[in-house]
Protein backbone atom coordinates (compact mmCIF):
# COMPACT_ATOMS: atom_id res chain seq x y z
CA UNK A 1 0.00 0.00 0.00
CA UNK A 2 1.36 3.37 -0.92
CA UNK A 3 0.98 5.84 1.90
CA UNK A 4 2.88 8.51 0.11
CA UNK A 5 0.26 11.78 -0.30
CA UNK A 6 -0.07 12.52 -4.16
CA UNK A 7 0.53 16.22 -4.69
CA UNK A 8 1.00 18.47 -7.91
CA UNK A 9 3.20 18.64 -10.30
CA UNK A 10 5.47 22.14 -8.81
CA UNK A 11 4.42 21.64 -5.05
CA UNK A 12 7.00 23.22 -3.15
CA UNK A 13 8.12 19.98 -0.24
CA UNK A 14 10.79 21.34 1.52
CA UNK A 15 13.56 18.03 1.39
CA UNK A 16 16.17 19.52 3.39
CA UNK A 17 17.47 22.08 5.75
CA UNK A 18 20.75 23.17 7.24
CA UNK A 19 24.02 24.28 6.54
CA UNK A 20 22.84 27.58 5.64
CA UNK A 21 19.92 26.92 3.09
CA UNK A 22 17.40 24.44 1.74
CA UNK A 23 16.47 21.89 -0.95
CA UNK A 24 12.86 22.74 -2.01
CA UNK A 25 11.62 20.66 -5.00
CA UNK A 26 14.68 19.24 -6.31
CA UNK A 27 16.21 22.99 -5.77
CA UNK A 28 19.55 23.94 -3.54
CA UNK A 29 18.31 27.62 -2.20
CA UNK A 30 21.30 29.19 0.21
CA UNK A 31 19.79 32.18 2.32
CA UNK A 32 16.60 32.69 4.17
CA UNK A 33 13.13 31.91 1.51
CA UNK A 34 9.29 32.04 1.22
CA UNK A 35 7.90 29.05 0.29
CA UNK A 36 4.34 29.39 -0.96
CA UNK A 37 2.71 26.32 -2.27
CA UNK A 38 3.68 26.45 -5.83
CA UNK A 39 6.30 28.39 -5.69
CA UNK A 40 9.59 29.63 -3.56
CA UNK A 41 11.20 32.88 -3.68
CA UNK A 42 14.90 34.27 -1.94
CA UNK A 43 13.71 36.08 1.28
CA UNK A 44 16.34 38.48 3.16
CA UNK A 45 14.79 37.80 6.30
CA UNK A 46 17.78 36.28 8.10
CA UNK A 47 17.32 37.36 11.47
CA UNK A 48 13.94 37.15 13.48
CA UNK A 49 14.50 40.76 14.97
CA UNK A 50 14.23 42.31 11.90
CA UNK A 51 11.20 40.44 10.67
CA UNK A 52 8.56 43.15 9.92
CA UNK A 53 5.54 43.82 7.67
CA UNK A 54 7.32 44.82 4.72
CA UNK A 55 9.68 41.73 5.05
CA UNK A 56 6.58 39.71 4.84
CA UNK A 57 4.48 41.53 1.91
CA UNK A 58 4.50 39.20 -0.78
CA UNK A 59 3.16 36.29 2.06
CA UNK A 60 0.52 39.36 2.61
CA UNK A 61 -0.89 40.27 -0.72
CA UNK A 62 -0.68 36.36 -1.72
CA UNK A 63 -4.50 35.69 -1.56
CA UNK A 64 -4.10 32.29 -1.28
CA UNK A 65 -2.05 31.91 1.78
CA UNK A 66 -4.01 31.67 5.32
CA UNK A 67 -1.62 29.87 7.43
CA UNK A 68 2.14 31.25 7.78
CA UNK A 69 4.61 29.75 9.50
CA UNK A 70 7.52 31.38 10.30
CA UNK A 71 10.79 29.36 10.83
CA UNK A 72 12.91 31.47 13.78
CA UNK A 73 16.21 29.81 13.12
CA UNK A 74 17.23 27.16 15.61
CA UNK A 75 14.71 27.95 18.30
CA UNK A 76 11.38 29.60 18.36
CA UNK A 77 11.18 33.38 19.14
CA UNK A 78 7.92 35.55 19.89
CA UNK A 79 6.18 37.51 17.22
CA UNK A 80 5.27 40.79 17.83
CA UNK A 81 1.83 41.29 19.08
CA UNK A 82 1.08 44.17 15.81
CA UNK A 83 2.65 42.08 13.13
CA UNK A 84 -0.08 38.94 14.78
CA UNK A 85 -2.87 41.54 14.21
CA UNK A 86 -2.07 43.01 10.76
CA UNK A 87 -1.82 39.19 9.24
CA UNK A 88 -4.71 38.26 11.55
CA UNK A 89 -6.98 41.39 9.84
CA UNK A 90 -6.15 40.02 6.69
CA UNK A 91 -6.94 36.44 7.44
CA UNK A 92 -4.04 35.28 7.96
CA UNK A 93 -2.92 33.24 10.98
CA UNK A 94 1.24 33.18 12.09
CA UNK A 95 2.34 30.05 13.51
CA UNK A 96 5.80 30.75 14.51
CA UNK A 97 8.58 27.60 15.62
CA UNK A 98 12.04 26.86 15.30
CA UNK A 99 12.76 26.51 11.13
CA UNK A 100 13.43 22.21 11.62
CA UNK A 101 9.65 21.92 12.87
CA UNK A 102 8.48 24.69 10.29
CA UNK A 103 10.00 22.31 7.15
CA UNK A 104 8.17 19.61 8.32
CA UNK A 105 4.94 21.48 9.25
CA UNK A 106 4.71 23.43 6.33
CA UNK A 107 5.27 19.73 3.98
CA UNK A 108 2.32 18.29 6.44
CA UNK A 109 -0.08 21.21 5.44
CA UNK A 110 1.10 20.99 2.00
CA UNK A 111 0.22 17.63 1.64
CA UNK A 112 -3.47 19.01 3.01
CA UNK A 113 -3.79 21.06 0.02
CA UNK A 114 -4.24 23.82 3.08
CA UNK A 115 -3.24 27.69 2.38
CA UNK A 116 -0.07 27.76 3.84
CA UNK A 117 3.00 29.77 3.31
CA UNK A 118 6.52 29.42 5.16
CA UNK A 119 8.99 32.27 5.99
CA UNK A 120 12.30 30.15 7.05
CA UNK A 121 15.11 31.77 8.49
CA UNK A 122 17.94 29.62 7.16
CA UNK A 123 20.31 27.66 10.12
CA UNK A 124 23.63 26.06 9.77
Amino acid sequence: MDITPSLPAGSQVIEAYGGGGFRIAGRAWAGSVLVFADRTRAWPGGDIAALTPESLVAVERAAEVEILLIGCGPEMALIEPALRARFKAAGVVIDAMDTGAACRTFNVLLSEARPVAAALIAVD
